[in-house]
């Protein structure tokens, strides 16, 4: 499998109070469409009380170009209500769902227990086969977690049987809060994407910039090839202690790619044209 960068605007986005014109989120997305990512995590269809930022994903959605785009969209839910939302529209391929292993996690992110996520988890899963979509469960929290939740390898192990055995084709470990170093990344994706091979394992990295290298060679080296990054390392968990954590900016995946002579389908023009957008779109804060 090649290497497969899951562009996140929505992650980057969803976290700034001053919202973003409609236009200018469309303008930007339709920028990124271009760009030549495997996916595009355009938005979400949660509650706006919730994730006011994310409130016109319908009307976002409607404004996209994807007549020349080979980028797929992913659409972030929280319930199994946002699910079916998500499931009308055929032009989203891939629903998220963030299913954390720290109870304390869950309960802030869906106001859901461990419990009853799994029984959400088990709905959208159905609902996705019957529309022909697929299910991308995070795992969050899957490197070591801020609270007194009990942590460790084997329990991130034991959730990805778990989904495994429910079909979900797709899991992004994810560092929720930056904990992630490279033993642990390392220990996680060489056990994992053996045992799992019909599952596709990836890497929703937190990062400050010191640390992003260490930790994309690190799950490189051990078989994972599915990147979720956002341009300049937008966004990120607002329960990092550290505010330099962030997304791992896809431009330092783009370069250890280069340096590493892993080839990328990226169109450097449309790239430079995106990137300019997002100075424009991140003024907003």
């Amino acid at each position: 499998m090649g290497m497969k960068i899951i562009e996140c605007p929505r992650d980057a986005m969803q976290g700034i109070k001053e919202h973003i014109p409609t236009p200018l989120k469309a303008a930007y997305l339709n920028a990124l469409l271009g760009v030549g990512f495997d996916t595009l995590d355009f938005g979400s269809f949660v509650s706006p009380r919730a994730i006011p930022q994310m409130a016109d994903t319908r009307e976002v959605l409607s404004m996209l170009d994807l007549s020349e785009t080979k980028s797929k969209l992913l659409a972030i839910v929280a319930n199994v209500r946002g699910a079916r939302d998500a499931c009308q529209f055929p032009e989203i391929r891939y629903l998220g769902y963030p299913f954390s292993i720290s109870e304390t996690f869950q309960l802030r992110n869906t106001r859901k227990t461990i419990a009853q996520s799994l029984e959400i988890v088990k709905e959208i899963q159905d609902m996705c086969v019957s529309h022909d979509k697929e299910l991308v469960v995070y795992l969050s929290m899957a490197f070591g977690n801020p609270y007194a939740d009990e942590w460790s390898a084997e329990i991130v192990e034991k959730w990805a049987e778990v989904m495994a055995e429910l079909g979900v084709g797709v899991l992004s470990l994810a560092d929720t809060v930056g904990t992630a170093d490279a033993s642990s990344i390392e220990y996680l994706f060489s056990r994992l994407i053996p045992r799992f091979p019909k599952v596709e394992i990836g890497a929703h990295f937190h990062s400050n910039p010191t640390s992003r290298k260490e930790k994309l060679a690190a799950a490189y080296a051990h078989g994972c090839r599915r990147f979720d990054t956002a341009l300049n390392g937008f966004g990120g968990c607002p329960f990092a202690k550290d505010e330099l954590v962030g997304n791992i900016a896809t431009e330092s995946l783009i370069a250890f790619c280069t340096e590493s002579q892993i080839p990328l389908s990226i169109k450097t023009s449309e790239l430079a044209a995106a990137m300019a957008l997002a100075n424009e779109v991140f003024a907003y804060h």
